[in-house]
């Protein structure tokens, strides 16, 4: 049995279904995963096929000029969305032509579903954040569409699913039915619910990031996909640690670090009596005058790192946020874009940690966070939490999949 795993995104929507694929190669079963090309070294790395597909992701995480970007024409976005649904169909066929079920995360694959029905394999959309799948109880992620307005403040989750499938239907509602039309397949009224089915699967821990819905029996989740890192930390890392006052992490991951944060950390951390652990990141992250308080690593097994440390400051992405719960430390969340958002609201109800009001913090601003994050009653807090984030995940969902497969 073959299992193709697609994705399109950073390394938090990639690594989550490595930590699938893993589980299922221990099951017996042959994993391939489809992802941008950012990603090819590092999977190879576990010995999973791996197909390229997209434009290199990194990109995105390049900083941007600040000036005003023109919103590009109707006939631009149309030739956009075109070309993205042709190349994704196209290369996913070609990855899936001996597959025996797709598993596609994230809400961009348009052509995911549509390369399954062709092959007439079963198709399963699995969510990396619940706000990314449609409820009243929270509103939808903002969309990485061009030209796009945002709703008023005053709708309600209602009124912004709605404007959030007219918005995804405009978009890609045309180019899919063409691709649809000339592979014999039958239109789609609903872009969104074709992408996400109506028994989708989300992959979030259940108390870090919870289905609101008990009764929605609906909505399968098992927990976060979480990928097992037994490497030690570098020498230079751990003697760091080693080597003096409490050390506090920043990093922001495969996005764009928000300007002056690192001069803004390195006060802040020396404000509240600690020092400094950076992660380069995509950012990238580095500091001009080497200070003896602060070291600059590059890419660490977090899992590790984060045990070591008194917090940890981030953008809120899905793997760093379950990650850091996971270790017990509290986090100050500065987030930047799409379900960084959510995971920043999520840890500061649970009491893990403080949610950074706006996405460039100062000196005074993230002095002001890590005090309150390193109150005893929040570091308290983070060790509950920790105990009751599920770390077999990946390997229920695998028994799950494989089971449904017969196998």
């Amino acid at each position: 049995m073959r299992v193709l795993l697609s994705t399109l995104g950073s390394r938090g929507d990639v690594q989550p279904l490595v930590a699938l694929a893993s589980r299922l190669k221990a099951f017996g079963l042959q994993a391939r995963l489809c992802a941008p090309p950012d990603f090819a070294r590092w999977v190879a790395t576990f010995k999973i096929p791996f197909v390229p597909v997209g434009p290199p992701w990194r990109r995105s995480a390049a900083p941007r000029p600040r000036a005003a970007v023109p919103r590009p024409s109707p006939a631009q976005v149309r030739k956009m969305a075109e070309s993205s649904v042709r190349i994704q169909f196209e290369v996913l066929s070609a990855a899936a032509r001996d597959c025996d079920v797709l598993v596609a995360s994230t809400g961009l694959q348009i052509a995911a579903r549509t390369v399954a029905e062709k092959r007439g394999i079963p198709y399963v959309f699995a969510a990396l954040c619940p706000a990314a799948l449609p409820s009243t109880h929270h509103p939808p992620l903002p969309l990485p569409l061009p030209g796009e307005v945002p709703a008023p403040a005053s709708a309600d989750n209602r009124e912004l699913w709605a404007a959030n499938r007219r918005q995804v239907n405009d978009a890609f509602g045309v180019p899919l039915n063409a691709l649809r039309a000339t592979v014999g397949l039958v239109p789609v009224d609903d872009v969104s619910d074709h992408i996400h089915t109506d028994q989708p699967w989300l992959a979030t821990d259940p108390t870090l990031a919870p289905w609101p819905d008990a009764t929605d029996t609906a909505v399968y989740q098992p927990g976060a996909w979480l990928l097992p890192d037994e490497r030690p930390l570098p020498a230079e890392l751990t003697n760091f640690l080693g080597a003096g006052a409490p050390c506090v992490y920043l990093g922001f991951g495969s996005v764009a670090a928000p300007p002056g944060v690192l001069e803004a950390a390195v006060q802040a951390v020396r404000a509240v009596g600690c020092r400094l652990v950076v992660s380069r990141g995509w950012a990238p992250l580095s500091l001009g005058d080497r200070a003896p308080d602060c070291l600059v690593v590059g890419e660490v097994n977090q899992q590790a790192l984060f045990k070591e440390v008194a917090a940890v400051v981030h953008h809120g992405g899905a793997g760093t946020t379950t990650t850091a719960a996971r270790a017990g430390r509290p986090q100050v969340v500065i987030p930047q874009v799409y379900d960084q958002h959510y995971f920043a609201g999520r840890v500061s109800a649970l009491g893990i940690g403080t949610a950074h009001a706006g996405a460039v913090p100062t000196a005074g601003s993230l002095t002001a966070a890590l005090n309150a994050a390193l109150r005893p009653e929040v570091v308290a807090r983070a060790r509950e939490v920790a105990a009751v984030v599920r770390t077999d995940a990946a390997q229920v969902a695998a028994k799950r999949l494989t089971a449904a497969l017969g196998v």
